[in-house]
Order: C-alpha cells, then sequence, then structure tokens
C-alpha cells in the first residue's frame, strides 16, 4: 500500500469541494497505475462524496438541502454548537474507494469526489491509500 495526503481550506461553513482534480493529480505523480484508491477524511465535521460534476448546481442543490434537512439551530445538546457538522458527516462518510485503471480514476462520465464541509472555514486533510 501507499499514501498520500492533500490538504486544502474550505471557504464555507457548508460546502461541496470538488477535490477529483487534486487526487488525479497525486495518482499521476506517484505513477499509481492499477488498483484501488481509498479516500479518507479524518474529520469528525466533514466527509466525502461521488456525485455528478457536470452541473455546479447539483452540488450547490446538496449543499442547500443539508442544510435544511439538519440546520445548524436545532437545539441540539453538543456545547460546541457544530451538531449538525457531525450529523451530516456521518450522513455523508468518511470514506470513498475508486477503481483506478491505466492510472486515471475510473468515474462514470458525470461523476466527480468532493471533499463535503459541514463546519467551515477550516483546514482539511485528505488522506489517500493506493492498493494494487
Amino acid at each position: 500500500m501507499q499514501t498520500a495526503e492533500i490538504s486544502m481550506t474550505t471557504s464555507r461553513r457548508t460546502r461541496l469541494e470538488p477535490i477529483t482534480k487534486q487526487i488525479a493529480g497525486v495518482i499521476a505523480q506517484n505513477n499509481w497505475q492499477n488498483g484501488i484508491v481509498t479516500v479518507f477524511v479524518p474529520h469528525t465535521t466533514a466527509g466525502v462524496t461521488i456525485n455528478e460534476n457536470a452541473d455546479p448546481d447539483v452540488a450547490r442543490d446538496m449543499e442547500w438541502f443539508s442544510d435544511k434537512l439538519i440546520p445548524q439551530s436545532c437545539h441540539f445538546r453538543h456545547s460546541e454548537g457544530n451538531s449538525d457538522a457531525h450529523i451530516k458527516a456521518s450522513f455523508f462518510g468518511s470514506s470513498i474507494q475508486v477503481i483506478v485503471r491505466d492510472g486515471k480514476l475510473w468515474l462514470g462520465t458525470w461523476q466527480g469526489i468532493y471533499l463535503c464541509e459541514f463546519d467551515g472555514p477550516r483546514n482539511r486533510r485528505i488522506l489517500l491509500a493506493f492498493t494494487e
């Protein structure tokens, strides 16, 4: 297994940040050819998902709906005031796996990978593990 890390700073409290290009860059830089890449976000108020990347309105709709479904203003008990972010992160999940074929992410035509920020702006880490 080989590993790598991507660091980024998010700009808003709720944001689906496209990270497909950064991950593809790490794959190319490390010459990872055929296998599985695991994308893991080691944070309790952020997640990772795969969804459409052709129309940015899809990500905006997902941001909007997650905030409407689980608003920050609910009367949660957690004293830090970010229980909504913890719940959203659990719904989206902290990791995904994608096939790497001939040095490229093997995604569907319209798919992209997103860091899901729910408690930003923050500095975030994205951990990658490649297995042949």
